[in-house]
């Protein structure tokens, strides 16, 4: 076919697909758009017959595969996992226009339309314009005439490979190349992968633990009801309100908003818990509710009926510090600090016949701060493998290791995470249920017995007040425009941020880049186990049980070698037949 010889010359291509649904998983080919030269796109149409059409897309096998060929992308994990139903695995460096955007500067949007405009000056044919409105009336991509779809398949290749050509030099410009072509495009097929291998879900296990949760909801239900004196609705702030401040009146001075109603919210009704024992049943009763709705009741209806699992989105380019979120559902938001959260995680299953295994950093967060900050103490301890809590306990309240309390401990704790983030002292008493005065004296220890961190914080402030962002280990940029802010508040957050983001981002590379590694191994000695979900500092497989010992060796080594800290970087590993089993 001559228009493939034409294409399968070129050292980069942009590519496209049309589809039938925003589901990569569900979505069939209506058509294929590619551009090599601005301002020139070729549209080829896909017909509805699946035989007719994978003999079609299988003429472009040895284009999207060819290793040689860059490939261009607007969001190109979603033509990945198209491709990959039909038969295709995308091969070759990627080049993806929106995490391109996305590293140069993550707080702005990253889709076509806002580049084109804003990058280009350019205004492109919305979808609306051809399909209509979302709704129950709006067209399918399959509906319209390949002729119809033509010019905006076509500038879809087109727009694509033009931002490519701006965003490249801007790459440059900001220091953040490297970090996108090492770590955010190699991680590409990965995520797709994941996305792709899905996640089974026991829905017996679910049924049982729904019926449990509504049992105990209305239990407490019926106790609010008997302390309130009277039945309301309990979904409502404001009666909630009427009934805590208005008639029970458990404090003299309730907060309201503006419109004069009275302030309910989870902040408020944790700090007065101790003050009537219709708050702590309030606050079970929601908690319930909202494990129950958006959870234990809702996973079942997102099992995809083809494949029999839920495959939730992966999204590079959403939040502020590189981590990774989920979608569809949000798998990262499981709670798991309470017994009913840690409930949901037993209902994760691995493929039949195969095990759980789970994965995750230890103190990821503290390890990164030891090899920011450099502060000997810190660095000793995890040198020495002693437990860090401990340590910071006894310092704090000149123990010796070995007489440090377990509630000293859980206090130190709270302060090595709460302090590496910027906690206050008003924060941190509200957080530990002590007072203000204590808490002001846990943090000076904290800092007398670290004082290198206290001179890496008020660092990392002061060169985000000069430069207007702080970076990871990996030069992500996190920028803080409200760093010289004159409102307090404001300025505040903003240097919160400014100690934060540099551990948070740093941990989400190092993952980023033990994911890729993990997979390529994978790949290497043909294993046949699968990578299913990542959890901020946690990985997660269905593993193949001739594989265990083989899979946990690759997981672990290349998890501890993802970057090499000044202080050893550990990570943990459980087995089971669920989740919550194997974590």
């Amino acid at each position: 076919m001559l228009f493939l010889t034409f294409l399968i010359t070129k050292r980069s291509i942009s590519l496209d697909t049309e589809t039938t649904s925003l589901s990569a998983i569900d979505a069939e080919l209506v058509g294929l758009s590619f551009a090599c030269e601005e301002g020139e796109a070729f549209y080829v149409s896909i017909p509805p017959e699946r035989n007719e059409a994978e003999k079609r897309v299988k003429i472009f096998k040895p284009l999207y595969e060819n290793e040689e060929i860059e490939k261009i992308g607007q969001n190109i994990k979603y033509d990945y996992e198209v491709l990959r139903n039909y038969g295709i695995t995308i091969r070759g460096e990627f080049f993806d226009t929106m995490i391109a955007h996305y590293v140069i500067q993550p707080e702005l949007r990253h889709n076509m339309d806002y580049l084109a405009e804003t990058l280009l000056g350019y205004k492109t044919i919305h979808i609306d314009e051809l399909i209509g409105p979302k709704g129950k009336n709006q067209k399918n991509m399959r509906s319209l005439s390949p002729t119809e779809v033509c010019d905006y398949a076509c500038e879809d290749a087109d727009i694509t490979l033009r931002l490519k050509n701006v965003l490249k030099d801007k790459l440059k410009k900001s220091g953040a190349d490297e970090l996108f072509r090492k770590i955010e495009m190699p991680l590409i097929p990965v995520l797709a992968e994941m996305e792709i291998n899905g996640v089974c879900l026991d829905t017996e296990a679910l049924n049982e633990t729904s019926r449990i949760f509504n049992e105990r909801m209305n239990g407490y239900e019926q106790n609010i009801y008997e302390l309130a004196g009277e039945s309301f609705n309990i979904s409502s702030p404001r009666q909630v309100g009427n009934i805590l401040f208005g008639k029970l009146q458990i404090v003299d001075k309730p907060k309201k908003t503006r419109t004069g109603q009275y302030v309910t919210n989870e902040e408020v009704l944790q700090s007065l818990k101790a003050k009537h024992p219709i708050v702590e049943n309030i606050l079970a009763y929601r908690g319930m509710k909202k494990l129950l709705s958006t959870y234990i009741d809702a996973l079942p209806k997102l099992i995809n009926k083809r494949t029999g699992r839920i495959h939730t989105s992966f999204n590079q380019a959403a939040t502020s510090t590189g981590r990774l979120s989920s979608s569809e559902p949000n798998l990262q938001n499981i709670p798991v600090r309470t017994d009913d959260g840690k409930e949901i995680r037993k209902c994760f299953i691995p493929e039949k016949g195969c095990l759980f295994f789970s994965a995750d950093y230890s103190q990821i967060e503290l390890r990164i701060m030891a090899h920011l900050s450099e502060d000997p103490n810190m660095i000793e301890a995890f040198r020495n493998n002693i437990d860090i809590h401990k340590v910071t306990a006894a310092k704090i309240w000149h123990e010796n290791i070995d007489d440090v309390t377990e509630t000293q401990r859980k206090k130190a704790k709270q302060a090595n995470f709460g302090i590496i983030y910027g906690i206050t002292t008003f924060g941190l008493a509200q957080r530990m249920g002590i007072s203000n005065l204590e808490a002001r004296k846990i943090i000076d220890g904290y800092f007398n017995t670290y004082p290198k961190v206290r001179e890496f914080i008020d660092k990392s402030i002061k060169d985000a007040r000069k430069k207007g962002y702080v970076e990871t280990l990996f030069n992500r940029k996190r920028y803080l425009p409200d760093i010289n802010s004159h409102n307090a508040t404001v300025r505040g957050f903003a240097e919160r941020n400014a100690i934060n983001a540099p551990i948070q981002g740093s941990e989400a590379d190092i993952i980023k880049v033990a994911m890729i590694n993990i997979q390529q191994r994978f790949e290497r000695e043909n294993i046949r186990s699968k990578m299913i979900l990542q959890v901020h500092d946690e990985l997660n497989f269905s593993v193949i049980p001739e594989e265990k010992n083989l899979v946990e060796n690759i997981v672990l080594e290349e998890m501890q070698r993802a970057y090499e800290l000044n202080v050893p970087l550990v990570a943990d590993a459980g087995w089971g037949n669920n989740w919550l089993e194997a974590h």
